[in-house]
């Protein structure tokens, strides 16, 4: 993707407003940084040459802490207004994704896997927060403060602004050839998180039968082996990332010590005056500093655009399986007809394989009885009509209409659908049978539940994917709820499986009845179950349908009317409760125990570098304020010297420090996912039942990624900058102690003050907005797996809904957080 990527402002309406916002923003922080630097450099002048006293120089001090505060008002309106962007963006992208998703049909081969589009909707745009609350925001202001700053230089001194013009180009360049690469490692970065997403559903899907065969701890090496797939994935992009970052910052720092060089020389030779020279000196890193810092901060937006690439790729596809808008004909009062149909899969053709494709016949009234082989394709003919699949060959008829060119949701409130492997909601069974008919009576709900031989009570509870249910119960429920709907088509695929021989008996005297008036196609193995059957088809043979005896006369049975749809019941969150700042810190630290010594070797990187940072800002300050006296140059020759030497030290380190914390931390996830899985198999499938799918893919995937940036954005940039502040205060204030008390007040008030304000406003509403993501998470998840259960009974709708609902409390919730951490932002200024 481009640094702002068209598509980006097309789908999304807030970040057009952000992009407006932000750059008005950079414009006026521009003009700011040129104010401040002329007003420094006044006052330094007036200090330092004219012997100025505090009382003359406190106009100035006056409007430069006016000037100041300004600046961190605008970062506190920048913060704000790009974490509300990032919020409504996400939103609007999720909510743009599941639309077009369930529009497209979960059968439909443009889709990525269940687990990938979940990871996708929810990880993978989650990765946009970076995007617009770091990246976007500095890429504005590179694109309008270092050309209003260089403007300034170049007309206060001609040969320094010269020196910027020809050294400020290359940065682009390096910029665009590492993003290149970039952008190619980030892809499989992401394709190895979404993999890892959907692996890690399976195996919670598939826990029971694991713990039952004795498999589940094996899979702990599968989970190891992508999740270290992951970690290098990630760190191949992110040594591309940090590369670039060196290289700027290197090409910045000898950039700006040939600017400091070449005024020091003119300030000896009294060419060029004092405050002209602390202009220069002030507003050059200026110049380079919003560059470097889109160099360093693009591997924060990298992820977020591969994932928002993959969303435009699924909102690109074309919608073709809904095109139609035909009204949908009564299919028990109308032939519905099979003509040359085939079906391919990944792994060739799995319906109509002989010559001509598959022929059928479906008069009205007709009970068809489907039989075959596992994996023969009963299920595919069973999407077929239901319109979640269009054939590769042929076409489906329905009265003479070909199935495309009918409205789906109007088709699908022809039909009663029982699926081979039914998806049930968290609820109750009454709230499952009632899924197609929100509204029917607790008597319709308990003739249904009787007529389908369900002999549980309505209100047992019902955990995710029918949790809390044998199979045969849930494939019970299923058929209840079909029989709910009345509905004149009705599918039905092995409805008898799972059950024992009294409940199948039960079923098959009920089928009759069924029956009566309906059209109805029924999968199944069982001899006695195709008994009732008027006509048989085996699916191997694919050949046209032939009758048993004739048909019974065609009856029409009435459409049941559409009830009102009503708003999506709530479900309590399985977060209650969320730790202290305190407390995750502690957690984070005990959870990268075995990364200890690399988190050191980390944060001593991290010291040196900000270390040579200060001895760089140190060594200038004394070398252009001991030029500005004219001395012989010899004597300046070391300071040269060592402003070159340190400001080459603070990149290399940089580097060093961003690579080891991040592997240090990455390794650490690797551990956690595992110890995850090893924690949810210790639990066993009983007690991960009460958690939503959505809930533990946040955990392995969203809340391990929040532990990893706990190490690498508190932990270690903490210690570093403990360390490097302790020592400055001491070392400035055994040269000048009111220095140094001045010193250890700005540290104290930007690295304790600022984050502890930001912590204290943002707590309540951090720990809301925590749970309230566990919600949407799990809607999000629930909504994808149960898709086609939700369409065939026109409840996508209602539930996305339900989902869009809690997004918004999401939305609102992280607005309030962000208005918090501004507060943060504009304090550290």
């Amino acid at each position: 993707m481009k640094p702002l990527d068209p598509r980006l402002l097309q789908h999304a309406s807030a970040a057009r407003r952000f992009v407006v916002l932000a750059a008005a923003v950079a414009v006026v922080t521009a003009g700011l940084v040129i104010v401040q630097a002329q007003l420094l450099a006044e006052g330094i002048t007036r200090a330092f040459l004219d012997s100025a006293g505090l009382a003359e120089v406190t106009p100035l001090l006056a409007v430069l802490l006016t000037v100041v505060a300004g600046r961190g008002a605008l970062t506190w309106l920048g913060e704000v207004a790009a974490h509300r962007a990032s919020t409504d963006v996400i939103r609007q992208l999720r909510a743009r994704l599941l639309t077009h998703s369930l529009r497209l049909g979960p059968r439909h081969r443009g889709l990525p896997p269940t687990g990938e589009l979940a990871t996708l909707a929810t990880r993978g745009l989650d990765g946009l927060e970076g995007y617009f609350s770091r990246y976007l925001p500095t890429l504005l202001v590179a694109a309008v403060v270092p050309a209003v700053v260089a403007c300034r230089i170049l007309f206060a001194d001609v040969l320094s602004g010269v020196i910027v013009g020809l050294t400020v180009p290359l940065i682009p360049i390096f910029m665009i050839l590492v993003g290149l690469h970039t952008e190619r490692s980030t892809r499989r970065q992401w394709r190895a998180l979404a993999v890892l997403g959907h692996h890690f559903l399976d195996l919670v899907a598939g826990l029971d039968v694991l713990v039952a065969f004795g498999r589940a701890p094996h899979q702990s090496s599968r989970l190891r082996t992508l999740a270290t797939q992951y970690r290098q994935a990630t760190m191949q992009t992110l040594r591309v990332a940090f590369l670039s970052a060196l290289v700027l910052e290197l090409l910045a720092t000898l950039s700006v010590a040939l600017i400091a060089v070449s005024v020091g020389l003119r300030l000896v030779t009294g060419s060029l005056d004092l405050s002209t020279g602390l202009i220069v000196l002030i507003l050059a890193p200026e110049v380079y500093l919003p560059l470097r810092a889109v160099g360093a901060r693009f591997h924060d937006s990298a992820e977020g655009l591969a994932a928002a690439s993959e969303v435009f790729s699924v909102l690109e596809t074309p919608a073709s399986a809904s095109a139609g808008r035909v009204p949908a004909p009564n299919p028990a009062r109308v032939p519905i007809r099979l003509e040359h149909v085939a079906v391919d899969g990944r792994a060739g053709r799995i319906l109509g394989a002989e010559a001509g494709g598959m022929n059928i016949l479906l008069a009205p009234g007709t009970v068809l009885g489907v039989r075959g082989p596992s994996g023969g394709g009963k299920s595919t003919l069973i999407d077929l009509l239901l319109g979640l699949r269009t054939p590769d060959e042929g076409r489906v008829l329905v009265g003479g209409v070909d199935l495309t060119e009918i409205d789906r949701d109007a088709w699908l409130r022809r039909i009663a659908w029982v699926p081979q492997h039914p998806t049930l909601l968290r609820g109750t069974v009454a709230d499952n049978i009632r899924l197609g008919r929100p509204y029917a009576t607790v008597e319709l709900v308990a003739a249904a539940a009787d007529a389908a031989a369900l002999d549980i009570p309505l209100d047992t509870p019902i955990g995710e994917d029918g949790n809390g249910l044998s199979t045969g119960q849930q494939r019970r429920v299923a058929l209840a709820r079909a029989l709910l709907v009345d509905r004149p088509l009705m599918l039905l695929d092995e409805p008898t499986e799972g059950v024992d021989a009294d409940t199948e008996a039960a079923i098959i005297r009920a089928l009759p009845h069924i029956a009566l008036g309906r059209t109805v196609v029924l999968v199944s193995h069982r001899p006695g179950v195709l008994a009732v059957c008027d006509q048989l088809l085996t699916i191997e043979s694919a050949v046209a349908a032939t009758p048993r005896d004739q048909p019974p006369a065609e009856t029409a049975a009435p459409s049941a009317p559409r009830a009102p749809l009503p708003t999506f019941r709530p479900t309590l969150p399985v977060r209650t409760a969320t730790r202290s700042a305190a407390g995750a810190l502690r957690w984070s630290l005990a959870a990268a125990r075995g990364q200890r010594r690399r988190l050191a070797m980390a944060a001593l990187l991290g010291a040196l570098a900000l270390g040579c940072g200060v001895a760089l800002t140190a060594t200038s300050a004394w070398l252009i304020s001991t030029a500005a006296l004219q001395p012989p140059v010899l004597t300046l020759m070391v300071a040269i010297v060592a402003v070159r030497a340190f400001g080459l030290g603070k990149g290399v380190l940089r580097y060093a420090e961003r690579l080891v914390s991040h592997d240090a931390a990455l390794r650490a996830g690797a551990d956690l996912r595992e110890r995850i899985w090893q924690a949810l198999v210790r639990l066993g499938p009983a007690a991960t039942a009460r958690l939503r799918r959505g809930e533990l893919l946040a955990r392995l995937v969203g809340d391990v990624d929040a532990q990893q940036d706990m190490l690498i954005r508190v932990v270690v940039p903490a210690a570093s900058i403990a360390t490097v502040g302790v020592a400055t205060a001491v070392g400035i204030a055994l040269l000048l102690p009111a220095g140094g008390v001045v010193v250890a007040s700005g540290l104290l008030l930007a690295g304790v003050v600022a984050p502890a304000v930001t912590v204290w406003a943002a707590h309540r509403t951090e720990r809301l907005s925590a749970e309230t993501r566990g919600d949407v998470l799990s809607r999000t998840v629930e909504l994808l797996q149960a898709a086609p259960d939700l369409l065939a009974f026109n409840a996508a709708d209602r539930y996305r809904g339900g989902l869009e609902d809690a997004d918004r409390r999401l939305s609102t919730l992280l607005r309030r957080a962000a208005t918090a951490r501004g507060v943060g932002g504009g304090i550290g200024v």
